[in-house]
């Protein structure tokens, strides 16, 4: 099986955009996949993105500002739209035309805004757990109440799935780039947070086909937020996981990648 997973320390790809460095993962063959990670960055491994390696050539970028994403030379990003620019001009740097992405959580988000501002780039659109669009009989969570890693183990529905990936106790480095994420998690989403009220109105204008999964048991993202992107782009279709949290890619990789890739044949 193609991994993505590399020894600590390990040095990414980077390519320049906006003048600065965009560090990236590039992993196996096929068509072109972008995937936009959630706003607490890369797992130490991911079983769902080595499942998507096996068919696609997978790009898995930090996100710009984000821990391992350079913050100091992305402190003029201010909000969500300017990083949805610089993510769809970091596929112009690496020559995509023509691309499939997959947004987890707050990358799902980040997706639907490259989306709005033009779709004729994206082949297909798979967002997962979605943050982005205001929930209308609940709320999504607000990260800044609780410790970066009470945070962390709300995206999964059981302990014992988040202790498989992080441990028991996180390592001061994992800890230190959860820090890191909240604060730039702060700079682009605070207020309104964790949404953008102009969002369903533009995607309405999206026709790209789109795949749209929630976890049933998801206490980051309510899970009608999915229901809501459904009815807000014209060709969307929503599938619910159980016994699964936000953190759908680690919870449930298996079930989440055979979805993905059938959807991708479709």
């Amino acid at each position: 099986m193609t991994t993505i997973e590399r020894p600590a320390g390990a040095p990414s790809q980077t390519v320049q955009v906006c003048g600065a460095d965009v560090a990236f993962e590039r992993a196996g063959n096929g068509p072109p996949l972008l995937v936009l990670p959630r706003d607490n960055g890369h797992a130490p491994r991911s079983e769902f993105i080595d499942g998507l390696a096996n068919t696609n050539t997978v790009y898995y970028p930090w996100l710009p500002g984000f821990h391992n994403g350079g913050p100091e030379a992305w402190e003029w990003l201010t909000n969500i739209r300017d990083l949805a620019m610089v993510q769809r001009q970091f596929l112009g740097a690496l020559g995509l035309e023509r691309v499939t992405v997959v947004g987890l959580g707050f990358g799902g988000w980040l997706a639907a805004e490259m989306a709005a501002m033009g779709p004729e780039r994206l082949e297909k659109l798979v967002l997962v757990g979605p943050m982005g669009i205001q929930p209308k009989n609940d709320y999504i969570m607000d990260q800044f109440i609780v410790s970066t890693e009470n945070y962390a183990r709300s995206a999964f529905s059981e302990d014992a799935a988040f202790d498989a990936i992080y441990d028991e106790e996180p390592d001061f480095e994992q800890l230190e780039s959860w820090e890191t994420d909240r604060e730039m998690a702060s700079r682009v989403a605070w207020k309104p947070y964790m949404y953008d009220p102009t969002l369903p109105r533009l995607l309405a204008g999206v026709p790209t086909p789109t795949l749209i999964v929630v976890g049933a048991d998801d206490r980051i993202v309510p899970p009608e937020c999915g229901e809501l992107y459904r009815s807000a782009l014209p060709n969307a279709r929503l599938e619910t996981i159980n016994n699964c949290g936000h953190a759908v890619d680690l919870e449930q990789p298996a079930l989440l990648a055979s979805k993905v890739g059938a959807f991708l044949r479709s």
